[in-house]
């Protein structure tokens, strides 16, 4: 049984093998082992990840069973729109996916932002399963980033949204 909980600094180190796992088994089939290792060098240092920890406007919640980490959420209010929280992470262990656990972690994190009318989120074109996950949790598609200028990564993206409850 997995319960969802506010990351800490003690956590870091199993959500970041987390991600590396999760990364590597959604985009290595689309973009390469190479460009997915690039990207993880990037996004998810250590210092990178306790950045996000210590954001005051954000939420980064994991689903922990008491010995290891099954999932990860971080959502960051907007700093460019308004009333617009942006759900920046969810991923699930490879192995753990379809138990619910992700919808847990999105279902808290659809609570922790009061001010916010709205979440928004990119997802990769041809992330299928991630597509599916957010369709069914009321998202639809609003747009796309080609992420093609200089120093971006080149993959793009569909950015989806879903007004929240309560606005």
């Amino acid at each position: 049984m997995y319960f969802v909980r506010t990351a800490g600094e003690g956590d870091l180190q199993k959500v970041r093998a987390l991600l590396v796992e999760s990364f590597h088994a959604t985009y290595d089939d689309l973009h390469g082992k190479t460009k997915v290792d690039e990207l993880i060098a990037d996004l998810f240092t250590p210092a990178a990840l306790k950045a996000r920890l210590a954001r005051k406007d954000a939420e980064f919640l994991v689903a922990d069973d008491g010995r290891k980490i099954g999932g990860v959420g971080y959502a960051a209010m907007s700093q460019a729109l308004t009333k617009t929280v942006m759900l920046h992470l969810l991923y699930v262990s490879p192995a753990l996916q379809r138990q619910g656990i992700g919808r847990d972690i999105f279902a808290e994190l659809e609570t922790c932002f009061p001010a916010a009318e709205i979440m928004r989120l990119e997802v990769e074109p041809q992330n299928a399963t991630a597509i599916a996950f957010y369709q069914a949790h009321g998202f639809t598609e609003v747009g796309r980033n080609e992420y093609s200028g200089p120093g971006q990564s080149g993959i793009p993206a569909l950015i989806f949204e879903k007004p929240l409850e309560g606005h």
